[in-house]
């Protein structure tokens, strides 16, 4: 039988603390870290075993003599910096405190050799304090910790703090800041330093901090010992700047100088300063160069806003948009600014075209004046007529549209170049030539007819595009008027006289411009315009028809006609036709396409407006026959000479007993018979007006190079006092049956309202057309209670809808 022995049972080791070293030893190993670390300060760490100094520092923590080492170390460090600032610190400081006498390159050169000596030291400092930290890492782990102190390289940084900046035996401090804020005035003063050794510095005082007062927040060196200076010198150079260049630059020097200020400090601070010293920095710059001087620089004499406007100075306007958005105030005053200078400006439009020369009668159509031989004639105290297409007062009032359009060309460009399309400043701008255009009371009316203008004449050998940018301008220039039913009033003649004479340059540009009408008002307000090319486009299918029943019925008309039927609420005619006595020819062919048209539509009535129509005519005359293309009344004239000798005149009144044509139409048309460019009867005596006791005859002298000559009638084309009044009065009666009907729409739907919620709201709907006044909305609501729609509530301040 055999026996398994079992192994003994493992002893149970112990750990024992480690054996405290004889004070002898623990002495030894200091002396040679002692020796070590003044070497490694000494720059002769290679001689030295990394392994071996290790050793002896951890035996030193391991023998409970971390104290020891601690404390040493840390006097070592302080026996080194005291040691450098000595030998290279202090040789370096500036020659003085005062600098009276010393241009700025020395003084940039002084400054150097201190913040590069500082700088220096630093280097070798955190150099040899990185290797004592590898050194005595142990220490670090096991001994700082528990006792609540400094790491070694931490201590090294604070030591350097105690020892060299704040140095308690030189003024390394005060020599330190002065230098940095001496270099930073010499940059200042456009003088060339050297960024690198003033980085250099700054970035040692935002390394260091003084961890003595708080070991987890403190706040670098830099935060509190330099840059309260620093802001505090800047504050006082810039306060002393601004003064500076308010007595020396105008607006805009100030402004490129201001500017250069900012992107200098800027860049300082993004360079060489702390980034975080650059909001308080501008916001000084802000206080002292921009703030209190906003309106000084924007209404500086010979150099502020308005002179910029005036030279396209583009640049600066945009560097003052650059500069006055950077503050509060900045951009609301240079609002104002920019809102009464526009409507100082077209202040100044309006008053051109109000106090222009009065209304003068001239042709419509284009000519080169009177033939020598009949201007002769005139009296001399009669000026000549003068060329173009319209009276002064009309080239008045297309100049007055013609600057506003220039105007709003030169803010959209500065919109758009200067102030970056700013919404807020759009809306300045709108409101601006919202003011102006609204205070001209003729507005709608030039409106109306710089678009008749272009229409009519002016748009020719354009391209659709050219002719697109013109009614585009026009429609930004319509948008600001608040009196749209006004223009509608105009739009509508003018448009009407150039439907009815052929005078359109395109069908395509007027459509396209009751497009864009369209879109502003709406349906409603295009519907009548509308209904007036539609009844063109019937009267040609109507006219189609009556040729194909005149030559089936082989009935002829004394003379060739072309009618318009015309649809009276569309078109803007007297419901009562215009007085003339036809000749009995024309009435004869009026009469069969009167028969024709009533067998196509019965019930219907047509009314004859000789008015709205034309004629062509052929004329002999000594020299040649000519085809005239006359207005109505013009033939009836002309017609009245036709059996008439050579050399029998009619008189006026004979010829108004004749014609039955009105005294005011009459004396218009004999303007243009007998007094514009195409003189087909002669008056006697010659003169531009018509008086009752000329007389007329046929002018059987006239020559013209031309087969065909249109004759156009002589026409005012800005209304004169007394139309405009007529007008309005019109207009006013239209506002009252849309106010009417727009209080009666809001009262039917809403059933009960107060006084003000019905004056606001119908003020709203109405705004598209017109600007109703409050008191004007109540006489309306009192004329509804008269007629009983509406009454009043139980409390007296509201309405109630009648059914």
């Amino acid at each position: 039988m055999s026996y398994a022995t079992r192994p003994p049972a493992a002893r149970k080791g112990k750990i024992r603390p480690p054996r405290r070293a004889p004070e002898s030893e623990s002495s030894e190993q200091w002396k040679i870290l002692q020796h070590s670390i003044r070497e490694i300060f000494n720059h002769n760490a290679r001689s030295l075993s990394f392994e071996e100094n290790y050793r002896h520092a951890y035996n030193m923590c391991l023998q409970k003599q971390g104290s020891q080492l601690y404390e040493g170390v840390s006097g070592l460090v302080v026996e080194n910096l005291d040691k450098l600032a000595q030998e290279q610190i202090v040789p370096a400081f500036p020659g003085g405190s005062s600098v009276g006498g010393i241009d700025h390159v020395q003084q940039a050169q002084e400054g150097e050799r201190l913040l590069k000596a500082i700088r220096a030291v630093w280097d070798d400092h955190i150099s040899s304090m990185s290797k004592l930290r590898d050194l005595l890492k142990y220490m670090d782990r096991t001994y700082v910790p528990p006792a609540r102190i400094l790491p070694i390289f931490e201590q090294g940084q604070q030591l350097f703090l105690e020892r060299v900046i704040r140095s308690p035996n030189y003024a390394i401090k005060s020599h330190l800041i002065n230098t940095l804020l001496m270099q930073i005035q010499v940059e200042r003063d456009s003088y060339t330093v050297n960024r690198s050794a003033v980085k250099g510095c700054v970035e040692v005082l935002l390394e260091l901090k003084d961890r003595r007062d708080s070991w987890d927040s403190a706040v670098s060196v830099y935060e509190k010992d330099f840059e309260p200076t620093f802001l505090k010198d800047s504050e006082l150079f810039y306060k002393a700047e601004a003064a500076r260049l308010l007595e020396t630059c105008n607006a805009m020097q100030y402004l490129k100088k201001a500017e250069e200020r900012f992107l200098s400090e800027s860049s300082r601070t993004q360079y060489y300063l702390s980034s975080k010293s650059e909001a308080p920095l501008i916001s000084i710059l802000e206080n002292h160069l921009l703030i209190p001087h906003l309106q000084t620089i924007i209404y500086m004499q010979s150099s502020g806003l308005d002179v910029m406007m005036d030279g396209d100075k583009t640049d600066d306007l945009a560097r003052m948009y650059r500069l006055f958005i950077r503050v509060p105030q900045g951009l609301p005053t240079l609002q104002k600014a920019l809102r009464e200078s526009v409507v100082r400006r077209g202040k100044e439009v309006n008053a051109l075209a109000t106090t222009g020369p009065p209304n003068e009668a001239d042709a419509e159509g284009d000519g080169e004046g009177e033939e020598a031989e009949e201007s002769k004639a005139k009296s001399k105290k009669k000026a000549p007529a003068p060329k173009g297409v319209a009276s002064r007062a009309t080239e008045a009032a297309l100049q007055w549209m013609q600057s506003v359009l220039e105007l709003k060309d030169k803010t959209d460009k500065l919109l758009k170049v200067c102030f970056g399309d700013d919404r807020s400043i759009q809306t300045t701008l709108s409101e601006a030539f919202e003011a102006f255009i609204n205070d001209n009371p003729k507005s709608p009316e030039y409106i109306s007819l710089f678009i008749d203008e272009n229409l009519r004449k002016g748009l020719k050998g354009k391209s659709d595009q050219d002719v697109d940018t013109v009614l585009e301008k026009t429609i930004t220039v319509f948008r600001y008027i608040s009196e749209r039913d006004v223009f509608e009033r105009y739009y509508k003649g003018h448009l009407a006289k150039r439907l009815l004479q052929n005078r359109s340059v395109s069908d395509d540009a007027e459509r396209g411009m009751l497009a864009k009408l369209k879109v502003e008002c709406g349906v409603q307000f295009t519907q009548k315009l509308e209904g007036m090319f539609n009844d063109l486009k019937v009267s040609t299918d109507h006219m189609s028809g009556f040729r194909d029943h005149l030559a089936k019925s082989q009935v002829s008309p004394p003379i060739d006609i072309s009618v318009n039927v015309l649809t009276s609420t569309f078109w803007p005619m007297a419901l009562k036709p215009a007085p003339c006595n036809l000749p009995s020819s024309m009435v004869d062919s009026c009469k069969v396409y009167d028969r024709y048209y009533q067998s196509r539509h019965s019930g219907r009535k047509l009314s004859w407006q000789p008015s709205m129509g034309s004629a062509d005519v052929r004329a002999t005359f000594k020299a040649r026959t000519h085809d005239l293309n006359v207005s109505t009344f013009a033939l009836v004239i002309l017609l009245l000479f036709e059996n008439l000798d050579d050399g029998e005149f009619l008189t006026y009144e004979e010829l108004k007993d004749a014609s039955g044509i009105e005294e005011q139409e009459l004396k218009r048309q004999l303007q243009s018979l007998a007094c514009a460019k195409f003189r087909v009867l002669k008056k006697s005596p010659p003169g531009r007006d018509v008086a009752d006791d000329d007389s007329f005859s046929f002018n059987n002298d006239f020559t013209s190079p031309m087969q065909k000559i249109k004759i156009s009638t002589v026409s005012s084309k800005v209304e004169n006092p007394e139309q405009r009044r007529e007008t309005m009065e019109r207009v006013d009666e239209e506002r009252k049956h849309q106010t009417d009907a727009c209080i009666v729409r809001i009262m039917k739907d809403r059933k009960v309202l107060s006084h003000s919620e019905l004056i606001m709201e119908v003020t709203r709907q109405l705004a598209t057309r017109f600007q109703p006044a409050p008191a004007q909305i109540k006489k309306r609501i009192e004329a509804l209670i008269e007629r009983e729609y509406l009454d009043r509530g139980d409390d007296k301040n509201s309405y109630r809808y009648l059914a």
